[in-house]
């Protein structure tokens, strides 16, 4: 009984830790934003839970404002994006410059759009023209 009241349901995301794992995820989707890249991955294992990297480059300036920028992400993907992270999935963002300065609340509603977004459908490499 005491088990009963003590178990939650978890909606966060795993982490990405090791340089292969990154690495695999380049070979997915890249779903690109103002603010960072999203790069996702279906590792066709959807009875595992989501996983989540986080990168920023050293262009972007020090120290100091790297680890604000992945902080900043961290707590986004905590508080607003974890629910909506498909099952099998690994994710990457990259972040760029500007989610430094931007709100809070617009970082967030991003990386929301970006994550639920679906990608579009491609066109055939037939090579055929489009107006016909």
């Amino acid at each position: 009984m005491a088990g009963e009241l003590t178990t939650t349901e978890k909606n966060t995301a795993g982490r990405l830790k090791s340089r292969p794992q990154f690495l695999a995820v380049r070979n997915g989707e890249k779903r690109k934003g103002g603010l960072f890249l999203l790069e996702v991955f279906d590792r066709k294992e959807p009875e595992t839970g989501a996983r989540v990297g986080f990168t920023v480059t050293k262009k972007h300036g020090n120290a100091v404002e790297r680890n604000r920028m992945r902080r900043r992400l961290k707590e986004a993907v905590r508080l607003h994006v974890g629910f909506a992270m498909q099952p099998g999935h690994d994710y990457v963002v990259v972040a760029r410059r500007d989610c430094l300065t931007a709100s809070f609340k617009e970082l967030s509603a991003a990386l929301k759009a970006r994550v639920e977004n679906k990608p579009k459908h491609r066109r055939s490499s037939d090579g055929r023209p489009r107006n016909v």
